[in-house]
């Protein structure tokens, strides 16, 4: 179980993609999971053969700061030589609740490092301790220290990995107790693996970046005269029914509209700077045409495999959506859908082409 979760948490750490999760300025959360604890500055041999897990409710206050209280579960074993030199299992069974205050280091980011300190209590349950006279059973106190990332997987879900270290108020945690010990403290550590669900979340953040064009709106610092040249450059031969409908607004189909210079950036769903004023356009000629439903239709260029284009491409259209809502669209109007790489309308071997690729259609529902 040990390399489980080893192997579990490195591949978390390099493999997840970013997600487009929005965070909120307060939230509660339910989390529960696995985990692998470990004897840890004892006077036995620890074992690998520990298991344990957990449930927890968490309080955010803000984006960087958080309550939580945890209740835990560990068995741990360990071994010790009696004196005719035979080996000797002990196993520790602990329950723990625990207080600990959390802070996010990075709470906008698709994966969010945090810290955490706090105090608790446990109670254990000894088989085979060493020193006579240790008791069975005891309740205790502790100190918790730790770090651990979250993965932020959408709006409600996260996966969390977590390394605690704990140390007890006593020395009898592995049921033994050195006579050269003065004020000895038990210690153990605890690696976890598990999921958070988010309920009751405040307002987005706007400390965050607004990838979800929900809150801010960037100022036009765009080259609107280098997107008409994309246009003219990209947009193939063969589409004759272009018609202008607002600027940077174009029919190309009795029921297609392409929203000109809403782009996104490289490998993201993030909406760039000339994105808001064109998607305020759209805003207006939705409100002007309030019986109207809207297909919003997410591109990507080529750039990647096509399952993962297609995922971000509908992630892309769903920021879109977000958007329109945020300014007073119905939800009810607006639907998502995203075809990734396919029916290019620029050269993806250029710059130029690829941004262009990165867009966003809307598909007059009748």
């Amino acid at each position: 179980m040990k390399k489980f979760f080893i192997l579990l948490a490195l591949l978390l750490t390099v493999g997840i993609g970013e997600s487009q999760a929005q965070t909120s300025t307060d939230s509660w959360s339910f989390g529960f999971g696995l985990s692998y604890p470990r004897l840890y500055s004892v006077n036995i041999s620890s074992l690998n053969s520990d298991y344990g897990g957990y449930l927890s409710l968490q309080r955010n206050f803000s984006e960087h700061v958080g309550l939580r209280l945890k209740g835990g579960y560990s068995h741990m074993e360990g071994q010790w030589t009696d004196a005719t030199f035979s080996l000797v299992d002990e196993t520790t069974n602990l329950i723990t609740g625990d207080l600990d205050l959390m802070y996010y280091l990075v709470p906008c980011s698709p994966v969010s490092p945090y810290l955490y300190v706090g105090v608790g209590g446990n109670y254990k349950s000894l088989t085979n301790p060493q020193t006579a006279g240790v008791p069975d059973s005891k309740f205790g106190s502790q100190l918790n220290a730790g770090v651990g990332a979250e993965f932020k997987l959408s709006s409600n879900w996260s996966l969390v990995t977590e390394f605690g270290y704990h140390m007890t108020n006593n020395s009898e945690l592995d049921g033994t107790i050195s006579p050269v010990e003065v004020n000895g403290r038990d210690s153990y550590i605890v690696l976890s693996a598990g999921f958070n669900f988010f309920f009751g979340q405040g307002e987005p953040s706007d400390k965050c970046e607004p990838c979800q064009g929900i809150t801010a709106v960037a100022k036009d610092m765009t080259d609107y005269g280098r997107i008409d040249k994309m246009i003219i450059n990209h947009i193939p031969k063969e589409i004759i029914r272009e018609v202008l409908v607002d600027k940077y607004i174009y029919e190309i189909d009795k029921d297609k509209l392409v929203l000109v210079g809403v782009n996104f950036a490289f490998d993201r769903a993030d909406l760039l700077p000339e994105s808001y004023e064109v998607l305020d356009k759209a805003v207006f000629l939705l409100k002007e045409r309030a019986s109207t439903r809207v297909e919003i239709q997410g591109y990507t260029d080529y750039v990647g495999t096509s399952t993962y284009n297609k995922q971000l491409s509908i992630e892309r259209a769903k920021t879109v959506k977000d958007y329109l809502v945020s300014k007073g669209i119905a939800k009810n109007r607006l639907t998502t859908v995203g075809y990734g790489e396919h029916d290019p309308v620029g050269n993806n071997n250029t710059e130029e082409g690829r941004a262009l690729n990165r867009r966003i259609v809307f598909r007059i529902l009748k």
